[in-house]
């Protein structure tokens, strides 16, 4: 049995649907009017123990529905879902001291309160036993460098410093899962570096499963093995990050940077296109053209001076799987 189990799940919403204006919100409070939004359409998915999920989808897709369903928030119109062999939304009090939030935009810290008081709160909510709270604390803290701050009010914090608090705050009673909704969201380059490496670090050696929800394809790309697209209520993907790249990125760009002025001739099946320098780009389709073959033939008929192929960038090939292009 998978440490998680998603069957067959569905959930719809009563949306109250008026007119505009003020003739439409008074016919409302005498005849209201309801429309069903159809959030998530009876979608299915195990995770194993330890395992790092990137679940993203478009604003309005049902990723946010789902991992509320998926934490116990919200109870689903239809099938079961299985978490460590809790039911989220029928055995929520149990359930809830396994699991940890981390939400980017929303903080559980208590504002005017230094950092380590709304630790210790937490580790009053959660009876986490003095020993493990204390191994966890100075772990954490450790790996996250927050020693020159965890006495300071929250409200005086960077926001990389209280994501990294909010993360540590997350995980002092040792969750078997967590759960990231944009844990790195408006954190500096050395911020986001420095989040990742923890997380990963964390799971790597104490296989906490985590789900991630973010529109920063960094944060998955450094941290996920597998990804889950849901697109209107549905998933349209789950799979690795490799196979995406080989199933829907198969275009690539060759760039050649020639050591004087060259008139490049076409190559059938490749659009050249010049870039100043002395750069031609070379775009072609992987599976039509092979990269070895069109390497031997520039470097064979003109002087060059550097050759690099780019990879498509993940975010680009998921924009155009939402978009319908990558199955055209």
């Amino acid at each position: 049995m998978s440490f998680i189990e998603v069957k067959d799940i569905s959930k719809t919403f009563k949306v109250n649907k008026r007119n505009s204006g003020i003739p439409g919100m008074i016919a409302n409070m005498f005849v209201p009017k309801f429309e069903y939004k159809e959030a998530v359409k009876d979608i299915s998915f195990t995770i194993e123990k330890g395992e790092m999920i990137g679940f993203i989808g478009p604003n309005g897709a049902g990723k946010s529905t789902t991992i509320k369903m998926l934490s116990g928030i919200l109870c689903p119109d239809s099938g079961s879902i299985t978490v460590g062999g809790y039911s989220p939304y029928k055995q929520r009090k149990d359930y809830v001291g396994n699991i940890g939030v981390v939400f980017g935009q929303k903080s559980q810290l208590q504002w005017d309160l230094p950092v380590i008081d709304s630790f210790e709160l937490l580790k009053a909510i959660y009876r986490i036993p003095d020993e493990k709270y204390k191994k966890n604390l100075s772990r954490f803290t450790e790996m996250l460098d927050m020693s020159g701050f965890i006495n300071q009010p929250v409200r005086q914090l960077s926001l990389g410093q209280r994501m990294r608090s909010d993360i540590v705050a997350s995980l002092l009673h040792s969750p078997e899962i967590v759960f990231f909704d944009e844990p790195t969201i408006g954190v500096d380059i050395i911020g986001k570096e420095t989040i990742r490496s923890f997380i990963k670090e964390l799971n790597e050696k104490d296989k906490v499963t985590m789900i991630f929800t973010t529109h920063d394809m960094q944060d998955i790309e450094q941290t996920c093995n597998r990804l889950i697209i849901i697109d209107k209520g549905s998933i349209m993907y789950d799979g690795s990050l490799h196979d995406i790249r080989s199933k829907y990125g198969t275009t690539r760009e060759l760039i050649a940077e020639f050591n004087e002025e060259t008139k490049v001739r076409p190559i059938e099946d490749v659009v050249i296109e010049d870039k100043k320098d002395r750069r031609v780009s070379f775009t072609f389709d992987n599976n039509v053209i092979d990269v070895n073959e069109l390497m031997h033939e520039i470097l064979g008929n003109y002087s060059v001076r550097d050759i690099t192929v780019k990879e498509p960038e993940i975010e680009s090939i998921i924009q155009k799987m939402y978009t319908g292009e990558a199955f055209a």
